[in-house]
């Protein structure tokens, strides 16, 4: 598990994955994706405290003005920034967008990538502005700290509702993997026969968030990749697991986490896991419990209970 530690301040960094046979990334480059346990945090360098930042541009727009106006404030005068995004997933924006904060933009396009280079203008526009929109937000209709760029930021997602729905009363030592905002995690701990749950999340900003909606102190938290998190003897899992990875769909990340699942549960230990119902899990669900029961189908998703 990754504790929260102070961040270094770079001269270089990368954000993300850009594509690296289309980007040069300087070496020596400091990760900053809140997405890689353990990176330094983009919003937390000082002003003009980097010369090179290469990032791979979030697909959200709210998300993406908020990464690249914290770029440019990081910037220091000169300094060289390159984007990069998908045509279908910000590219079509990218030029306009940074032209807005006053950028000279030089692009290129291969790959159906869209790849611009700009210099830090030496007075930005709208910085601030595109910062306070993509900054964490309290959101007064569902009572929960968020932030855009987490998965479902500003609303409960419907198979976690669903899932709500359906737990049982669980207790003693479990996790929630793919933790989120920690909607899962405040449900399951509604149970006083609850001892200790543990929130995994990989996105650090979805980490900060549950911190401040999961005030339980039977509440611990984990910025970590559910795969590779060393959990042992649960007796129980909860999990939502994400099908998207960066933008792009993975369905081997719902059967890990399946896989992981098996091997952090004891034995008779069970898993309450929700799941589009067009996602194939039902095999690696049998390859990994003693049972497996669908305790719910409705409305797109389905709800499995499985015991080793």
């Amino acid at each position: 598990m990754t504790e929260l530690a102070p961040n270094p301040s770079p001269r270089s960094a990368v954000y993300g994955a850009p594509p690296l046979d289309l980007v040069d990334v300087p070496d020596g480059a400091v990760q900053l994706s809140p997405l890689r346990p353990g990176a330094a945090a983009l919003e937390s360098l000082p002003d003009g405290s980097i010369d090179d930042l290469v990032i791979a541009a979030p697909a959200g727009s709210i998300e993406r003005r908020f990464v690249l106006a914290h770029g440019l404030r990081a910037l220091s005068a000169g300094g060289t920034l390159t984007v990069s995004a998908a045509k279908d997933k910000g590219g079509q924006r990218l030029r306009a967008e940074l032209e807005a904060f006053g950028c000279d933009v030089a692009e290129r396009f291969k790959a159906r990538q869209r790849i611009c280079s700009v210099q830090r203008p030496e007075a930005p526009q709208g910085l601030a502005e595109a910062i306070a929109a993509g900054a964490p937000v309290t959101l007064e209709d569902i009572g929960l700290r968020s932030q855009p760029g987490i998965f479902s930021w500003n609303r409960v997602d419907p198979g976690s509702a669903l899932l709500v729905r359906h737990l049982p009363e669980l207790a003693g030592r479990g996790a929630d993997l793919g933790a989120g905002l920690g909607i899962l995690s405040i449900a399951v701990l509604k149970s006083a026969a609850v001892t200790e749950l543990t929130l995994v999340e990989i996105d650090r900003r979805a980490v900060e968030a549950a911190g401040a909606n999961v005030t339980d102190p039977r509440a611990k938290f984990a910025w970590s990749d559910a795969r590779e998190t060393p959990l042992t003897e649960l007796d129980f899992v909860v999990s939502n697991p994400p099908f998207h990875a960066e933008g792009i769909e993975d369905r081997g990340l719902g059967k890990a986490f399946i896989a992981a699942a098996g091997r952090m549960l004891r034995r008779s230990g069970t898993l309450y896991l929700v799941a589009n119902r067009h996602m194939p899990y039902e095999e690696g669900l049998r390859a990994a419990f003693r049972s497996v029961t669908t305790v719910a189908d409705e409305a797109g998703y389905k709800i499995f209970e499985a015991r080793k």
